[in-house]
């Protein structure tokens, strides 16, 4: 799956209407979330993975659109992982997101919230629909790879 993903995260990334298509659905879910609101308390617990007990997972043009803009945050993906000691999520700084404007649609999903379980699997599976819908929509091969080991798969 390396090569097959490598190369379909790297073609999509260079497609302005892939990255259009994922902020499309990312800006669709932030009205669920700001009329919903989650609680957040921003101890950057969630983005400790082992200790949080949960993993995050992302699609070919998801990583493709973050694969784009991380450069214009002054990342790049080569470097967090060199810096990283392989636990928790290699862009936290802190307590917060590195990242954060363009984090993942299941960093945008995930609250510490318990009040907030069903609806998150709901919201979850909703716009994860619409997600791999666009994959075959652009002819994107679909692929559903924890975050992590996705990151670790484009490092050059």
């Amino acid at each position: 799956m390396t090569n097959e993903f490598r190369q379909a995260v790297f073609e999509a990334s260079e497609r302005p209407d892939v990255r259009a298509a994922v902020l499309r659905i990312y800006a669709d879910l932030q009205p669920k979330i700001d009329s919903r609101r989650p609680l957040c308390v921003a101890s950057g617990r969630c983005c400790k993975f082992e200790e949080y007990g949960h993993r995050l997972f992302v699609t070919t043009m998801e990583l493709a659109a973050f694969l784009h803009d991380v450069a214009g945050l002054g990342k790049s993906i080569d470097s967090s992982l060199a810096d990283w000691n392989g636990l928790g999520c290699p862009f936290q700084s802190g307590k917060l997101c590195g990242v954060h404007p363009i984090r993942p649609f299941g960093c945008r999903i995930f609250f510490c919230d318990p009040t907030a379980i069903e609806w998150q699997q709901e919201q979850y599976e909703t716009f994860h629909r619409q997600l791999k819908d666009l994959h075959n929509d652009l002819g994107i091969p679909y692929f559903y790879a924890e975050w992590r080991e996705a990151l670790r798969m484009l490092e050059r």
